[in-house]
């Protein structure tokens, strides 16, 4: 819990990971590339103080998680979203069954998505009703821009991701978080857009599709999306650094996110650990839309205590401390 003012705020960290990047988990050059690409956003948007040193930024395992997350962020629930790269990395990218074992040692702090790729066919598909049973998901994470042998990317609406879809539907996966923001080296930008995020949530509106990194540098074609499906989610995972080192845009994003989609589709997200939430927390509840931008109304505490964790916690039906919720006119947040 983060307080301020007198005001406390219930902190839901929807985007958080731990990954493996280190060279002797490189299985081409890749690899390499990613981690790389990772660590040039990080170094680049985060306050200097901020900035980790290359070796542990490539991994930095259980132990520190949950100190920069739980002791020193503020952050009351995290959800891990897996991120595989099985052509890039030798024992993936993310490290799933370490992702996954901590979230079963603190299930009142940690919730773990998984992910899959449609392209693996029936295959796929027997594992992930495997996995669904294991691990209890909720949510999954997809990442249309993945490489799978001579594929580089699929798009959301594509038969076999629609059978995918429709699993998900069976086994009560409702939460279908999809990476829809910048590109990392060596993927390509195209495969990430946000077009396909239309018909999905347009087809099956018994599932949440939660657009990862709203869609930047997309932000327009994302918002006229998700203003008309009700069922589309912006995710804050690498908007939320340019607080930092792009103020003013900052505030357009936010801005046109709040006017577009409303104060009750919009989640905070760390991706940590690109960046860490400690920081992030406490500028957003300081930030105030500039005054010489009226175009955009002013943002109210109520607003960020939606943002923070408020919203994320009704999707992942979260039992939020009573003393930390919204009064019930509100419409969320208030289980």
């Amino acid at each position: 819990m983060y307080e301020k003012d007198g005001e406390q705020y219930y902190i839901v960290d929807e985007h958080v990971h731990i990954w493996d990047g280190r060279a002797s988990n490189h299985k081409n050059v890749h690899g390499k590339q990613f981690i790389d690409c990772f660590y040039d956003y990080h170094r680049n948007l985060s306050p200097e103080q901020e900035v980790w040193d290359y070796d542990t930024y490539t991994y930095y395992g259980s132990e520190r998680f949950m100190k920069d997350i739980f002791e020193d962020g503020y952050v009351d629930h995290a959800i891990f979203q897996a991120t595989l790269l099985s052509d890039f990395y030798k024992n993936g990218f993310g490290q799933t069954e370490e992702a996954f074992g901590l979230a079963q040692r603190h299930p009142d702090k940690l919730t773990y998505n998984h992910a899959y790729d449609p392209r693996n066919g029936e295959a796929g598909l027997e594992q992930l009703r495997r996995d669904a049973e294991r691990m209890n998901l909720k949510g999954v994470k997809l990442y249309t821009a993945e490489w799978n042998g001579d594929s580089r990317g699929y798009k959301l609406d594509e038969p076999w991701s629609r059978r995918y879809l429709e699993e998900c539907l069976k086994l009560g996966i409702k939460n279908i978080h999809v990476h829809k923001g910048p590109t990392i080296r060596p993927l390509d930008r195209d495969a990430f857009d946000v077009a396909d995020i239309d018909k999905v949530a347009t087809d099956y509106l018994d599932l949440n599709f939660i657009v990862e990194h709203v869609g930047l540098p997309r932000l327009e074609d994302f918002c006229w999306i998700a203003t008309q499906e009700s069922n589309v989610y912006g995710g804050l995972a690498v908007a939320m650094p340019f607080i930092h080192a792009r103020p003013r845009y900052f505030a357009q994003v936010i801005g046109e996110l709040l006017y577009w989609l409303g104060e009750d589709k919009i989640v905070f997200a760390s991706d940590y650990a690109l960046w860490t939430p400690k920081w992030l927390v406490e500028r957003f509840v300081d930030f105030q839309i500039p005054e010489d931008m009226p175009e955009y109304a002013p943002i109210t505490v109520a607003q960020k205590k939606k943002i923070l964790g408020l919203n994320a916690a009704a999707l992942y039906d979260l039992d939020v401390p009573r003393q930390l919720r919204l009064p019930a006119t509100s419409g969320v947040g208030v289980r």
